[in-house]
């Protein structure tokens, strides 16, 4: 079966340039950006059953831009007003930058790591042991987060904020696709969910990671292609290799 038409399970991306429409270009094939998880944040209700009294704390960690949407989110809901004293330390520049959404960005007290791993934030509180910090997480924390942090020398308490669920297909909306790209093992679950019968037959899958990559097979489908690998270290990488080889296998 010729692959005309590819379902990427995420949302498209930001302007004219990225490498999933030089794909669809060479290969001739539709690509349809359509996410199969969305974020949402806890309720109020939800918060306040993990008793944590946000005021008791003198410093905030963010991992995600999604975190600072719904902690002010909840702060707004609650009534509460964040002091001008608050510190927030953010693993990346990206997100520390995003706080001017919501504060006067002010680098004393703002604070930041190298790159998006929590380990290399690590440094950066610890010269803040007399803090007593706030983790804005989310429902499922990674284990490499939560033993950076454990590993480290602050006191912190995790407060659950939002979390990643099934983002459901419409009655009325189709699904019919020659190729399935996933990134998430929630995203594979959520195809499930959604299409309860789903036969893969002919429909090739291809998935982002070695936890993504388990779901699918844990689920009894079949999958044919997998990122990242030595040789393609990137989704888009693999998706060119494997769509070339595709359409070699389809001429004989």
């Amino acid at each position: 079966m010729k692959i005309k038409k590819i379902l990427v399970s995420q949302p498209q991306p930001s302007g004219e340039k990225s490498p999933y429409f030089d794909i669809s270009e060479k290969h001739n094939v539709k690509l349809e950006f359509r996410p199969f998880i969305k974020v949402e944040g806890l309720t109020s209700k939800e918060f306040r059953a993990q008793r944590i009294t946000i005021l008791d704390y003198t410093a905030i960690i963010f991992i995600a831009k999604q975190g600072i949407d719904h902690f002010f989110a909840l702060c707004e809901e609650m009534r509460i007003t964040v002091p001008e004293t608050m510190k927030y330390f953010c693993t990346t520049e990206s997100v520390a930058v995003y706080l001017q959404h919501y504060i006067h960005y002010r680098k004393r007290k703002v604070f930041f790591g190298t790159s998006s791993k929590v380990s290399d934030l690590i440094p950066v509180l610890n010269k803040h042991t007399g803090e007593k910090f706030l983790f804005i997480a989310p429902e499922v924390v990674s284990e490499e987060t939560s033993n950076a942090l454990e590993s480290s020398k602050i006191s912190f308490t995790k407060a659950v904020m939002y979390r990643t669920v099934s983002n459901d297909f419409g009655p009325d909306e189709e699904f019919n696709y020659d190729m399935l790209l996933f990134f998430s093992p929630i995203g594979v679950q959520s195809l499930m969910k959604n299409f309860p019968d789903f036969e893969q037959g002919e429909i090739q899958i291809g998935c982002l990671g070695s936890s993504t990559a388990a779901t699918v097979k844990e689920l009894g489908l079949r999958l044919d292609m997998e990122a990242p690998t030595p040789q393609y270290p990137s989704m888009t990488m693999a998706l060119d290799a494997f769509l070339k080889e595709h359409a070699k296998k389809q001429k004989k």
